[in-house]
């Protein structure tokens, strides 16, 4: 299934480079983003920068979708292909990723003026701990990782949602994807439910049964990242019959809509909790209804272009996943570069330059990985 749909479907590897790209966009954004009110405007482009790019991780999430739903072989060889690929390059990069940040802030560039970045949490005694405790979760220097320990729960639930998918009518699935659209929503309601007199259990604001002993709620089965797996198998396997009005009439102002409320929501938070990202994050949620409403309009337009698979392309693609291990520490780089020599630029133009080496730097480091034996099994 993976390799017939790479082949023949050129929109999914244009797909994969977009979502790749906007990742590292993205991650461009926080030293702009975590400037707050100390730079209003470097803040405010940050946030409706960084709020437009917002679809980069679902749309990744949908290409697993795509690529490996229904799956066709046992529970324990899907388990041995896809986690094991996915836990090698994890632990290599959950090592080499704080190392580079350790040489580079205390050798290279100890001077940078980055404040998304707490130079304390690159001593070498801070970086010491990081290439063990990485079993138990990522860190500052491995941020974008956070998604490899997603995906290894995704690929540990899809055997069974592949079971179910093999035998479910469409009707079945546009349940499930109602249940799992009403589940976007909870962010929201978590942060409404204080204004209408809830005071939580015991100083725990979860909701519908999560409380200190469970963190097991109604909805907990049905949420976050598996609705986007399920979503693009559904859209992959009936897809839209709009004709190009209707499909850009309903999904720009959907996109629009979404595009928003993740901008001006993320602004409005900051005025009542500056600084802390705990709630600044709400309204950046991936399994958010507004980033929904994003992802879905990106990923249907997309489809619908139907782009004829090339070569280039497909080069380009098969290099994401390596550019998405590898990117983060140059975007460092870039940042220190940019501000080094493009400091009176607008931000905008800055974050945008930051993106664009970033994204060759690391597209060049995977390549040259790849050319060698030892190093390819990383980047793969």
């Amino acid at each position: 299934m993976e390799k017939k749909v790479q082949g023949e479907m050129g929109w999914v590897n244009l797909l994969r480079i977009i979502a790749c790209f906007l990742v590292v966009l993205s991650h461009s954004c926080d030293p702009f983003v975590s400037q707050f009110d100390t730079n209003r405007q470097s803040f405010l482009t940050g946030v409706f920068t960084g709020s437009f790019v917002r679809a980069c991780v679902p749309l990744f999430v949908m290409m697993s979708g795509v690529l490996l739903l229904p799956i066709n072989m046992s529970l324990a060889d899907f388990y041995k292909k896809r986690i094991v690929r996915i836990l090698i390059p994890l632990a290599f990069w959950s090592i080499v990723l704080p190392i580079l940040f350790y040489v580079y802030l205390n050798f290279v560039n100890p001077g940078t003026q980055n404040k998304a970045l707490n130079l304390a949490n690159h001593t070498f005694d801070a970086t010491f701990g990081k290439l063990y405790t990485f079993i138990f979760n990522f860190s500052f220097a491995t941020i974008p990782l956070w998604y490899m320990y997603m995906l290894v729960g995704l690929y540990l639930i899809m055997p069974v949602f592949s079971g179910w998918l093999k035998q479910a009518t469409k009707k079945d699935i546009e349940v499930f994807l109602g249940v799992w659209g009403i589940a976007l929503l909870l962010p929201y309601i978590k942060m409404a439910a204080p204004l209408l007199g809830y005071n939580g259990n015991y100083g725990n604001m979860g909701l519908f049964g999560v409380c200190d002993w469970n963190d097991y709620g109604t909805f907990y089965y049905i949420s976050g990242f598996t609705g986007y797996l399920v979503l693009a198998y559904y859209l992959v396997k009936y897809p839209l019959d709009w004709s190009w009005n209707k499909m850009l009439s309903i999904t720009i102002p959907m996109f629009l809509l979404g595009y928003l409320i993740t901008s001006f929501g993320f602004i409005e938070t900051q005025k009542h909790f500056p600084g802390n990202y705990a709630n600044l994050e709400i309204v950046w949620y991936f399994a958010g209804i507004n980033v929904f409403m994003m992802t879905f309009a990106v990923f249907v337009i997309v489809q619908k272009m139907n782009i004829a698979s090339s070569a280039g392309l497909s080069k380009l693609a098969s290099l994401t996943f390596g550019i998405y291990l590898c990117h983060f520490v140059f975007v460092e780089v870039g940042y220190d570069v940019v501000e080094a020599i493009a400091a009176p630029l607008h931000p905008l133009i800055k974050i945008i330059s930051i993106a664009c080496f970033t994204f060759a730097i690391s597209a060049l480091v995977v390549l040259l990985m790849r050319s060698f034996k030892l190093t390819r099994r990383f980047v793969m």
